[in-house]
């Protein structure tokens, strides 16, 4: 039988472990599964592209364990009542080929993505950073200035969107956080200045340049979410020129991540080696990071194992006959119900 997880489920989990306990939760996953990445099947996602957005496969396996998430990112999407992005993801036994899991990932994205985010920013960020512009202030703004102030010991957010709306939703939903002061400002430079991290979360299918060489400070960090698909950057070529670039996945940054822009033989680090030990993280308080973030199906992997055990845990989800239960597995037929229907219409002939 497979374990159906709606949205209510997902946010029914969330309540009861708390954000800033699954988000821990989340990172412990990521890292174990990061730690194993010789172990994995991997490949790039496949892509349909047109002129609105994209609609993506992710798969991903291991000896045990097979997951893929379907997901989207269509930006103008607000505009008739739907999300930018919107996903769903099966985790199955390897073995048998049996789902187990089944399960929304709008929600999850969001949380994977701002965990996978924290996770990096470990390593490149300097450890005494304590304030982060975050420009683009839209749905998953919230998931990672929350993940940032919970597990990195981010204290001061400045915030800039070109639409000052969602500027205010973000500052609603944070304001009266202990331990956190919000900054509204009204330019990308403002908000960039003396920040030791630079979140970039926007959501055009455009070749933008959010951040242009001359707003970059010796030291920051840059955890670029936003450019994830061919055609679409937020990063000026001279900004990765300057920096140490992390990938999750070389052969998918390469073609949707704002390492799009440079030459096949512009040098990038996995991250895997980073914290396997295997490639320096950050080598020195002046040099300046970048983790071209695309999202990549371990991710993915990750966050349905931890939704798989915690709804075990909880009892959250449930059952779903996505597969029948047959007695004689080689009867499919039979399922129909169609057998006594097929006599009666014998006799009558």
């Amino acid at each position: 039988m497979t374990t159906l997880l709606t949205t209510q489920d997902v946010a029914a989990l969330v309540q009861r472990v708390g954000l800033p306990d699954l988000l821990r939760r989340l990172v412990a996953y990521l890292e174990a599964d990061y730690l194993r990445w010789a172990e994995f099947d991997k490949t790039p996602r496949v892509a349909a592209h047109s002129a609105d957005g994209v609609i993506e496969l992710m798969p991903i396996a291991d000896a045990r364990l097979y997951s893929f998430k379907y997901v989207n990112g269509h930006p103008k999407n607000h505009r008739v009542g739907l999300p930018t992005v919107m996903a769903f993801g099966v985790l199955a036994d390897v073995a048998t080929g049996a789902p187990a899991l089944l399960s929304e990932l709008t929600l999850t994205t969001a949380m994977r993505t701002a965990a996978t985010s924290v996770m990096v920013a470990r390593r490149l960020a300097r450890p005494d950073s304590r304030v982060m512009a975050l420009i683009g202030n839209g749905a998953q703004s919230e998931f990672q200035a929350l993940a940032f102030h919970h597990l990195l010991g981010i204290r001061e957010l400045r915030l800039f969107d070109i639409d000052p709306a969602a500027t205010a939703r973000l500052v609603r939903h944070l304001d009266g956080t202990p331990g956190l002061s919000l900054t509204v400002c009204t330019s990308t430079a403002e908000a960039v200045r003396g920040a030791d991290i630079v979140t970039t979360v926007t959501a055009d299918k455009a070749q933008a340049t959010i951040l242009t060489p001359d707003l970059i400070e010796p030291g920051m960090h840059v955890n670029g979410v936003g450019g994830d698909c061919p055609g679409k950057t937020e990063l000026h070529r001279g900004v990765l020129e300057m920096a140490r670039v992390v990938v999750e996945y070389e052969p998918q940054s390469r073609v949707e991540g704002d390492v799009q822009q440079m030459p096949a033989d512009f040098p990038v680090t996995e991250f895997w080696r980073v914290l396997a030990g295997e490639a320096p993280g950050r080598e020195s308080a002046a040099q300046v990071t970048v983790f071209d973030s695309v999202g990549f199906a371990l991710e993915d992997f990750s966050a349905l194992r931890l939704l798989h055990d915690l709804s075990t845990q909880l009892g959250l989800g449930a059952p779903l006959d996505l597969v029948p239960s047959m007695a004689d597995p080689k009867n499919l037929f039979g399922e129909l119900g169609l057998t006594g229907q097929l006599h009666a219409a014998l006799k009558a002939a």
